[in-house]
């Protein structure tokens, strides 16, 4: 079994090309997907981030002054968008109530995630993904499919303590920002096209440290 989050960065790595992820034109536009990705495909996001684009729409002040209703039906793609328009409206608020986009970049990275785990709607995941991705923080992001490949390769048993684990990947890989985004991005791919609800156990580059992997390979023998 693996039992370094590094090792399974190096696997992940040989079997991927390196991946360009978040995609964004802006920090702004960052922040915004990390909310309309909350529960659903990022094809859905990009949808979603089109309809406020062809609008133009996809600025801080126009998000902040169009309506709920309207800022909703440009996100619908997204889903839960009466709930998102909401939280949109919220990340908007308090970005505008401290300065904007450039001067919370010069705070310190503990107040920055107190301030966005502050916002109504911005979870932990969330937070991470605009403190990563946006603001290059050195931060490591805790989402589902990183849940699902660390269960599944013996990382962790059963319920997850997201803090704690967070920073065991920060402890363990080095390099910073740029890694952490990588690895991440790395994880999303491996999930996305092998490590699946229902796995493509026979095409996994961690396939015989994964117990899920050789519990599958053991039953067809």
């Amino acid at each position: 079994m693996i039992e370094s989050i590094a090792e399974v960065y190096d696997k992940l790595k040989l079997h991927y090309p390196p991946q360009r992820w978040w995609p964004g034109e802006s920090q702004f536009e960052v922040m915004v997907g990390a909310v309309l990705t909350q529960n659903t495909a990022w094809r859905n996001v990009e949808k979603a981030l089109d309809g406020l684009r062809s609008a133009g729409c996809l600025s801080l002040e126009r998000i902040h002054q169009l309506l709920a209703a309207d800022l909703a039906l440009l996100i619908r793609p997204a889903g839960y968008y009466n709930l998102k328009a909401r939280r949109l409206h919220n990340l908007c608020h308090f970005l505008l109530a401290n300065g904007g986009v450039d001067v919370l970049g010069e705070w310190p990275t503990e107040q920055l995630r107190r301030g966005l785990l502050g916002i109504n709607g911005v979870g932990p995941e969330t937070a991470d993904d605009i403190l990563l991705y946006a603001f290059r923080r050195e931060v490591f992001v805790v989402d589902t499919y990183t849940q699902r490949l660390f269960s599944r390769i013996g990382i962790t048993a059963g319920r997850h303590d997201y803090e704690a684990l967070r920073r065991r990947v920060e402890r363990e890989i080095s390099g910073g920002a740029p890694e952490f985004a990588q690895f991440h991005a790395l994880i999303v791919e491996h999930a996305k096209m092998i490590c699946r609800k229902s796995p493509l156990c026979n095409e996994c580059p961690l396939q015989l440290e994964c117990r899920h992997g050789v519990a599958i390979a053991s039953s067809t023998h």
